[in-house]
C-alpha cells in the first residue's frame, strides 16, 4: 500500500505504507486511507517531525559514543546505507511547507 499526499501548492508525494505510518503518527494524525493536515495544523505538524528527527539523531549519536571501537563491526546496529528518518521527513516538511506559504491543505489517500 502506498500513502500519497496532495496539496495545491506542490507536486504530490508518495510514501510506502510504514514510513507514511510513521510520518502521520508523528504528527499526531490517524493512519487511514484518507485524512487532512490543515493549514492551522501544518506548524505543529512540521515542529513535531523535526523533534522526531533530533531525537533519533541524538540516539543514533549515543549509540555510537557507547560503541566498543574493538567490537565495532559485531555491533553495528544498522547497516552504512541506511535510510534514516530525516532522509524520509525532508520531502514531506517541503511539502508542508509550501503548503503553509500558499495557504492549502494537505490530504492523503491510499
Amino acid at each position: 500500500m502506498l500513502y500519497k499526499f496532495k496539496s495545491r501548492a506542490a507536486a504530490d508525494l508518495i510514501m510506502l505504507e510504514p514510513q507514511g505510518r510513521q510520518v502521520l503518527e508523528i504528527i499526531g494524525k490517524t493512519p487511514g486511507a484518507t485524512g487532512i493536515v490543515t493549514v492551522a495544523q501544518i506548524p505543529a505538524a512540521i515542529a513535531a517531525l523535526e523533534a522526531a528527527v533530533a531525537a533519533e539523531e541524538e540516539r543514533r549519536a549515543q549509540q555510537a559514543a557507547d560503541a566498543d571501537p574493538e567490537d565495532a563491526e559485531e555491533t553495528q546496529v544498522e547497516p552504512a546505507d541506511a535510510v534514516h528518518l530525516r532522509q524520509r521527513v525532508v520531502p514531506f516538511i517541503d511539502l508542508l511547507r509550501r503548503s503553509a506559504a500558499e495557504g492549502y491543505d494537505v490530504v492523503w489517500g491510499v
